[in-house]
């Protein structure tokens, strides 16, 4: 089973870089499945049912959020009849599904969505929330991807271990960096703590560097935007599969 995972797609440019590279990776790569987290894709933050459809014509099977899921209110008007689209499933209560089951020929494969708590905003434990889902999951199968979207890498690390040998993938997502620390762990689930994002390449993070350097210099407010021209990267899990203009 080849799973291709898109990282974070940020701005109307890191639309424009799935739109154009992804069905590219998918020749290459020839997955069975195909995820994007789009949490980011709706001007950086959020995401419209729009761009939600985009992001499945562009080649995506599922699209997964995170703790950005909520910042475009246009989302509460589509998410609970959005069938492929995941938002992280321990919000105590929030609408739309927090796992779903993509079906290949004969095989299914679970894709749940996690948020972490370490410097991120109080949610439902994300560990027995994860024991729970997969306990659902292996009901219908045993080919289990988990997007665990959370800032800490020590709390990412900590996922990974938890879920060896329970789900066959755990990819962290949300630090907009990609990590060189892609492995196998020893019960056979394969690990990467952040696989980076797909959006403007010379920013910080893909918002404007310049107004991100001013806030930290100055410590006063500033609005942060994502640029609509520049350099771009697409960058997916396998970590070799990487797109640039």
């Amino acid at each position: 089973m080849n799973i291709l995972f898109v990282g974070d797609v940020v701005g109307s440019m890191g639309r424009e870089m799935v739109k154009e590279y992804l069905p590219k990776l998918k020749n290459h790569f020839r997955p069975h499945i195909t995820i994007v987290n789009g949490e980011n894709s709706a001007g950086g933050r959020g995401i419209t049912e729009s761009i939600y459809k985009q992001l499945l014509e562009a080649g995506a099977n599922a699209v997964t959020l995170g703790n950005h899921a909520w910042d475009n209110k246009a989302i509460f008007d589509f998410v609970d009849t959005a069938k492929y689209m995941i938002r992280p499933a321990n919000f105590p209560e929030a609408p739309g599904s927090g796992m779903v089951f993509l079906r290949l020929n004969d095989l299914e494969v679970a894709v749940i969505n996690l948020q972490g708590r370490t410097f991120m905003p109080p949610l439902d434990c994300p560990f027995k929330k994860a024991e729970e889902l997969i306990e659902i999951a292996k009901a219908r199968t045993n080919i289990i991807f988990v997007d665990f979207h959370a800032e800490a890498t020590s709390e990412k690390q900590a996922m990974g271990w938890f879920l060896d040998g329970k789900a066959t993938a755990v990819i962290g997502t949300h630090t907009h960096v990609q990590t060189a620390d892609e492995r196998i762990l020893p019960a056979g689930t394969a690990y990467l703590t952040d696989v980076g994002m797909t959006g403007p390449y010379d920013e910080i993070l893909g918002m404007d560097k310049h107004a991100v350097l001013y806030r930290f210099q100055t410590s006063l407010p500033a609005r942060f935007e994502v640029p609509k021209t520049g350099s771009c990267r697409l960058l997916s899990s396998p970590s070799s599969g990487r797109a640039f203009c």
